[in-house]
């Protein structure tokens, strides 16, 4: 703990950060963007307050927090791209008198590296990503970390060489994505802008790797933005030093024709005429045609290295997760191998045991059988025990014969049971839709113009003309009403009577009915009984009957299967099936009436 005193926002963010637990410390830190971009901040200010987070170790979290998979962590990937680009202000002006091996050799390479890394994963799954609203998102983040990163080299100038040398860097760097191979080669001017040198300080596979990814770039695309961006920074390469365009001309033969081909008149002619006569002064140099086809060759080599490289990388993630995917199954496969093996073996040592304790019952209660019958009646006995023992045998074999062929027919039976409800079913629909016809529908008469209204009223006037109304008294219409009146009460009261009549012969007949009924399943004089004889005294004893036997069978019918009632939603709610009653219903007599 440092002994001169701390700026009080830092010392308590740094106890909340220490008593929290392990998935609030992200969001915790994001408080370190409102601490140092506070207005009233000076620079000797801002320095001290710098130095008091690296002292009191929240450098230090924010730099662990960036190793950590974010996809799981409270506030995701926006959190880790602000973490990033606090982490690159708090290390950017920071001058350590104290222990400085530590901070400069140690913890910015470490942080550098972190960055980059969070950058690959970020680049990666925008590229995965579909939705175009978590692809901008991504973008974004991946901007802002870039962005962090140019800042904390800026800053720290001996850290570029670290960027350019890294694995993660110039994975980043060779990708087809658009955005983020401009926005990569961004990252790369920026280096050369700070540090021109760097280019003649790092060794010669990584100044290959990131010299072929640019030449590929120019041979491989159309976009004017990658185009001028790689074009831009071969420029910048170019005019470092007569040695690296020693080495553009010797190894990229077909350069200068390329640049001449594909990217003439593409909004960066300027930049593209000075690189070509860089190119062109270099080969008034050269040194023969030998020279020139060596150049080629590596042209091509470098082409072909870069698209090997490309898909090595794009083969990776799938290669491993497949041979994760085997491996669990596999996996999952033996042990529900070992797990079925062993209940197998404990089956059969189970069955074993049943077969053996069997066994030894049965014959147990054969001796025991034995010593109860007489010695002249064994060989009676053991013939009468065979017969049984074969008679059981068939009965369990035509038992399990019987049951496989039901089992065979079951499924046929049930598939021809099922044809036959829903072809009845589709019958009474279309029978049912027959008998609705729907009505046409209704279609609002087009508007007359006056010109057809005055023809349609002439024409309506001549045929008045021609066929003039009846005319009639008032006395006769009054004798046509009264004589119109009498006839349909003389209707209304015929037709009251003959209701009457039909409703008195249809009581007589089902009165008939039920006599019938009860006469043919009486007992006979012998064994009558009162209540047989309360049956024909009383007509509410067979009503009741009848009344049971029909609300048994509508029981019977409401808990019928689903697929027997399928035909039922196409029925009106007071239609019940003929099929569903079992009893004769016209033999029920409610109050007299059938």
């Amino acid at each position: 703990v440092p002994m001169a005193a701390a700026d009080p926002q830092v010392l308590a963010l740094a106890a909340q950060v220490t008593e929290s637990g392990e998935q609030d410390i992200p969001l915790l830190l994001l408080k370190l963007k409102g601490i140092l971009s506070s207005p009233s901040l000076g620079c000797e200010e801002s320095k001290k307050i710098k130095q008091d987070i690296y002292d009191y170790g929240l450098t230090q979290y924010c730099l662990l927090v960036l190793r950590q998979d974010h996809s799981r962590l409270r506030g995701g990937w926006a959190t880790a791209a602000q973490l990033a680009e606090i982490l690159s202000h708090c290390c950017v002006g920071l001058e350590m008198k104290e222990d400085p091996e530590e901070f400069y050799k140690e913890f910015l390479p470490s942080a550098i590296d972190n960055l980059l890394v969070l950058g690959k994963r970020l680049q990666v799954r925008f590229i995965r990503a579909v939705k175009d609203k978590e692809k901008q998102d991504f973008l974004h983040w991946f901007q802002t970390v870039t962005n962090a990163i140019c800042w904390l080299f800026g800053g720290h100038i001996q850290l570029a060489a670290r960027v350019l040398q890294n694995d993660c860097f110039l994975q980043l760097l060779i990708t087809d994505d658009v955005e983020t191979a401009i926005i990569m080669m961004s990252v790369l001017h920026n280096i050369l802008r700070i540090n021109s040198s760097v280019f003649l300080q790092v060794d010669k596979t990584t100044l290959h790797s990131v010299l072929d990814e640019l030449v590929y770039k120019l041979s491989s695309t159309t976009n004017p933005a990658v185009g001028s961006a790689a074009t831009k920074l071969l420029l910048v390469v170019a005019k470092l030093s007569k040695q690296l365009v020693q080495l553009l001309t010797a190894r990229y033969k077909g350069l200068k024709g390329l640049l001449n081909k594909q990217w003439t008149g593409k909004g960066f002619d300027r930049e593209l005429n000075q690189l070509l006569d860089v190119l062109y002064l270099e080969q008034s140099n050269g040194k023969g045609e030998t020279q020139k086809q060596h150049q080629a060759a590596c042209i091509i080599q470098a082409t072909w290295r870069g698209f090997q490289t490309r898909k090595r990388l794009k083969k990776l993630p799938q290669a491993v997760t497949t041979l994760q995917r085997s491996f669990r199954a596999k996996r999952e496969q033996e042990l529900q191998h070992l797990a079925k093996q062993k209940e197998d073996e404990a089956l059969k040592l189970q069955m074993q045991l049943q077969r053996q304790r069997a066994m030894r019952l049965f014959h147990e209660r054969q001796l025991a059988l034995l010593e109860r019958v007489h010695a002249s009646q064994v060989n009676k006995y053991m013939e009468e025990m065979e017969d049984k023992s074969a008679l059981t045998i068939q009965r369990f074999w035509r038992g399990y014969r019987a049951r496989r062929i039901f089992h065979q027919q079951k499924q046929s039976l049930k598939e021809y049971k099922a044809a036959v409800v829903i072809q009845r079913t589709a019958c009474k629909f279309l029978e049912k839709r027959r008998r609705r016809r729907p009505l046409s529908p209704w279609k609002e008469p087009k508007g007359l113009t006056d010109e057809q209204r005055l023809a349609l009223q002439q024409k309506v006037d001549d045929y008045i003309k021609l066929h003039p109304a009846s005319q009639m008294s008032e006395e006769m219409s009054k004798e046509l009403h009264m004589q119109a009146q009498e006839k349909l009460a003389q209707f209304l009261l015929r037709s009251r009577l003959d209701q009457r009549a039909a409703q008195r012969r249809e009581t007589l007949l089902a009165q008939v009915n039920t006599d019938v009924e009860l006469l043919m399943n009486a007992p006979g004089l012998a064994e009558t009984t009162e209540k047989d004889i309360g049956v024909f005294v009383s007509r509410s004893v067979p009503v009741a009957t009848k009344a049971r036997q029909s609300h048994n069978t509508m029981l019977k019918y409401t808990r019928w299967p689903w697929w027997k009632k399928l035909g039922d939603e196409f029925m009106e709610d007071d239609v019940i099936p003929d099929e569903a009653l079992n009893t004769e219903l016209e033999t029920l007599f409610i109050g007299g009436r059938k």
